[in-house]
């Protein structure tokens, strides 16, 4: 049964840095399409980035140039680094995981529990 565990999360002034982990258990990452969404209050879940598991990404364009997405095989661990906050990227994060569903939408088998990312 896999398992996702995010960390990474805080509060950050605008145009800092977090580097969000989503750490898999149960199974190889590299055997998934992996995916990271966020949802703030109000707010319907969207996909931020996406990665195949033959290593293709894609980024949101609310995103593109500021967040990358990456796996660690050693660690089994996916990653979203993400540069130049803005204030309205302020949501809970969650990475998710399928081994069939690589899409943009949200219809991934397995989720995580979140960590916030606040930016002032």
């Amino acid at each position: 049964h896999v398992q996702l565990v995010e960390s990474g999360g805080g509060s950050v002034q605008a145009g800092g840095s977090l580097r969000l982990s989503c750490a898999v258990s149960g199974d190889a990452v590299s055997r998934y399409c992996m995916g990271w969404f966020r949802q703030a209050p109000r707010k319907e879940r969207e996909v931020v980035a996406r990665i195949s598991s033959g290593g293709t990404t894609a980024i949101a364009d609310s995103a593109k140039g500021r967040f990358t997405i990456s796996r660690d095989f050693a660690e089994n661990t996916l990653h979203l680094q993400m540069d130049s906050l803005r204030p309205e990227d302020s949501a809970m994060y969650y990475c998710a995981a399928d081994r069939w569903f690589c899409g943009l939408g949200s219809a991934y088998i397995h989720w995580g529990q979140g960590t916030q990312v606040t930016v002032s």
